[in-house]
């Protein structure tokens, strides 16, 4: 398995507000995902550049949920081997067995046995 980044995600009702928190810390937004699996669920990645050069991310998810998800966003090579892996470690997929595609990426939420949970993603590189 090739992890290609880890970093936290956060899923809300109230994505703005969360943003415009971590646009407060000093994160611009890189890169922004609408119209999740035919719904209004929307996904912005961002960053932040600390003066030594580090590079961190954080991810905010907007969907209808009753209470914040704090989970970890996991990109990965080969996401059918990660989801494999996973379940072979007792963590279920939130969704049932469906996995969301959306032409450029293929993600699920993982829920481990204990409670903590990884969206695991794999984007689908185009080759010419």
């Amino acid at each position: 398995m090739t992890i290609t980044s880890f970093n936290p995600m956060i899923v809300t009702g109230d994505a703005e507000t969360t943003i415009a928190l971590f646009e407060a810390m000093g994160f611009e937004r890189r890169h922004m995902k609408t119209g999740i699996n035919d719904k209004d669920i929307s996904s912005v990645r961002m960053r932040y550049t600390g003066e030594d050069g580090k590079v961190f991310h954080v991810d905010v998810a907007s969907a209808p949920v009753e209470k914040d998800i704090t989970t970890i966003r996991m990109n990965t090579r080969d996401f059918d081997e990660t989801y494999q892996m996973l379940q072979e470690k007792g963590f279920k997929n939130a969704q049932g067995e469906k996995v969301t595609e959306t032409g450029s990426s293929k993600s699920t939420l993982m829920f481990s046995p204990s409670g903590f949970s990884i969206n695991i993603t794999e984007h689908i590189r185009k080759h010419d």
